[in-house]
C-alpha cells in the first residue's frame, strides 16, 4: 500500500517538501512541489493580487511545523484485488480509492486507528460495504481528535445499526488503543455520497469530544462544525481579535456565527455578544458552548443574519462591530444591504475564499466602508486554500451620497444576480453537506421553486430524452442554498 515519507527532521519546516507517493492521484494536496515557504510566499501573493487595491496585507501568518494538523480524518474502505480490506482516500472526482497508510497532513493518532480497524475487520468477519451491491457493512471511519485536549472520537460509519459482535470488536480496538476516548457508530444506509447518516449509537464513552479554543471549552460531536486545523484556528480568532481593536465596551454582532466558536472567544474582550445564526442545530451547539463556558454576556438567535440587520437598522441599534465568517460561496447582497443599513463602526470579515473577499470588500468600500488592514492566515498546508481577515472601518461619508454611488449602473454585481449564481450554490452544497451537485440538479429545484431558471439550463425537448432526477438528499442540500441565499422563505 503506497505511503507518504516523512520529511528529513534535519531540514527546517519551511524549506521542506510533501513527498507523497499518492499526492497526484489524492487531489488532497495541490503544493506538495513547492517547499512550504514557497507555498507561503504564493499565498501571499494570491491574497495581495487581490486585496492590496483596497488595503495594506501583512505577511501570512504560517505554522512552525506544517504536518499532521488535521484533527477530522475521513478514510473510506474498500476491498483490494484479493478481496482484502482497505482504507484511503478518493481519487480527486471519484469514488476510487487510493490506498494510503499514512498521511503527512492527518493526525497520525487517527492513522494508526484507521489501520487497526481495517486489520481487525477479517478476524471479526466484517465485510467492507460496497456501493454498487449495497452489501457489506463498514462503509467509513471517521476520527477527530482533540488538539490541547488530546481526546479522540472515532466514528463508525456502517450500513446498519446491527453490530454483530461488537461487545468484542470494541474491547479488541481499546485494548490497542486505550487514547481512545469514545466511540459511535453511525448509521448510513442511503445510495449518497455524503459520509455520515442520521441515526447513531454510543458504543463507548461520551459519544463526543472537547478541545479548547483561546481558552473556551467546545464539545464537538460527529456532526458538529469545527475548524479541521485547531492550532491556526486560535491564530485566526487571535488575529480577528486583535484587528477588531476591543475596549471591552463594545456591542458585537457575530453574523454567520454557527456554533458560536468565533464569538465566544472574543466575549472576554466584549461588553455583549449577539450571535446570528439560521441553522438551528448551530444555534443550539452555540448556546450550550456558551453555557458550558460560563459566558453570561452571549446570546445567540436562530434568524436570517441580513433580515436581523435590517431590523436593527430600522430600530437604530446598530453593535459597534460586526464580525462576519460567511461560506466559500462570500456573502450575498441582501446581506451586504443590510451591513450598509446598520453601518456599524467596524466589520471584521473572516474568509475562506480571498476571491469572493475581494468582491465583497469592493462593495463594502463602495458603500462607505475603508479597509484598513488584511492578514492571511495558513490554515491548511499544502493545499491552494487560504484564510483572510480583513478590518474595515466606517468612513466619513454622507448617507444620502451612499445610496447614490451604491446603485451605480456600471458596478459591477455579476457575483449577486438573482440571489446567488449556480457556482455559489455548488459551493454552499459542497461545504456544508460535503455533496457535488451539478447545474442540471440545481435548475431543476430552482424550476421546482417557481424560480427563473435561465436559458441554458432549460430541460431538454427531445422526445424520450433521459434526464437524470436529482436524488433526495441532494434536493434537500440544494433547497438549504436557496434559502440561505433568500431566493425561498
Amino acid at each position: 500500500m503506497p505511503e507518504c515519507t516523512a520529511p528529513s527532521a534535519a531540514a527546517p519546516a519551511r524549506e521542506q517538501r510533501l513527498n507523497c507517493s499518492v499526492a497526484a492521484r489524492c487531489g488532497g494536496c495541490q503544493l506538495t512541489r513547492m517547499t512550504y515557504r514557497q507555498q507561503l510566499a504564493h499565498k501571499q501573493a494570491l491574497v495581495e493580487k487581490l486585496l492590496a487595491p483596497y488595503c495594506p496585507v501583512e505577511l501570512i501568518l504560517g505554522m512552525t511545523n506544517p504536518f499532521h494538523y488535521r484533527n477530522k480524518v475521513h478514510a473510506a474502505l474498500g476491498v483490494d484485488k484479493r478481496g482484502m480490506p482497505l482504507s484511503g482516500v478518493y481519487a480527486a472526482g471519484t469514488h476510487r480509492i487510493v490506498p494510503v497508510k499514512r498521511c503527512l497532513i492527518e493526525d497520525e493518532r487517527a492513522s494508526r486507528i484507521i489501520q487497526t480497524i481495517v486489520e481487525l475487520l477479517p478476524a471479526f468477519k466484517l465485510r467492507v460495504y460496497n456501493e454498487y451491491t449495497g452489501r457489506g457493512f463498514l462503509r467509513h471511519v471517521l476520527i477527530r481528535t482533540g488538539w490541547h485536549t488530546g481526546e479522540i472520537l472515532v466514528v463508525l460509519v456502517a450500513s446498519s445499526l446491527e453490530f454483530p459482535g461488537k461487545r468484542a470488536f470494541v474491547a479488541e480496538l481499546r485494548q490497542r488503543h486505550p487514547e481512545i476516548t469514545s466511540l459511535v457508530l453511525n448509521q448510513n444506509d442511503r445510495h449518497t455520497s455524503m459520509v455520515l447518516g442520521r441515526r447513531e449509537t454510543v458504543l463507548f464513552g461520551p459519544g463526543y469530544l472537547e478541545d479548547m479554543l483561546c481558552g473556551k471549552r467546545f464539545r464537538i460531536s460527529p456532526q458538529s462544525f469545527y475548524q479541521v486545523n485547531a492550532q491556526q484556528a486560535e491564530v485566526l480568532y487571535q488575529t480577528a481579535i486583535e484587528l477588531a481593536g476591543f475596549t471591552g465596551e463594545e456591542t458585537v454582532l457575530d453574523a454567520y456565527c454557527g456554533t458560536g466558536t468565533i464569538g465566544l472567544c472574543a466575549s472576554d474582550h466584549i461588553r455583549r455578544l449577539i450571535g446570528v445564526e439560521l441553522n438551528p442545530d448551530a444555534v443550539r451547539d452555540a448556546r450550550e458552548n456558551a453555557q458550558r463556558n460560563g459566558v453570561a454576556n452571549a446570546e445567540f438567535i436562530c434568524e436570517d443574519a441580513g433580515r436581523f440587520m435590517t431590523r436593527l437598522a430600522k430600530q437604530k441599534q446598530a453593535p459597534d462591530v460586526v464580525i462576519m465568517d460567511p461560506p466559500r460561496a462570500g456573502s450575498d447582497m441582501p446581506f451586504l444591504r443590510s451591513l450598509l443599513a446598520l453601518a456599524p463602526k467596524r466589520v471584521v470579515y473572516v474568509s475562506c475564499n480571498p476571491e469572493t473577499l475581494a468582491r465583497d470588500v469592493a462593495v463594502l468600500c463602495a458603500g462607505g466602508y475603508r479597509a484598513e488592514k488584511t492578514v492571511p492566515v495558513d490554515m491548511f498546508p499544502w493545499t491552494e486554500h487560504v484564510e483572510t481577515v480583513v478590518l474595515l472601518s466606517k468612513g466619513e461619508i454622507d448617507s444620502k451620497k451612499v445610496r447614490v454611488e451604491f446603485s451605480l449602473e456600471d458596478m459591477d454585481m455579476s457575483g449577486f444576480q438573482k440571489g446567488a449564481t449556480y457556482e455559489q450554490i455548488k459551493a454552499y452544497v459542497l461545504e456544508k453537506f460535503e455533496l457535488k451537485v451539478s447545474s442540471l440538479y440545481i435548475s431543476q429545484i430552482k424550476r421546482k421553486c417557481g424560480l427563473d431558471v435561465g436559458q441554458n439550463y432549460n430541460l431538454s425537448k427531445k422526445e424520450n430524452a433521459k434526464v437524470p432526477k436529482c436524488p433526495p438528499e441532494k434536493e434537500a442540500a440544494i433547497m438549504d442554498a436557496l434559502k440561505y441565499f433568500q431566493m425561498i422563505m
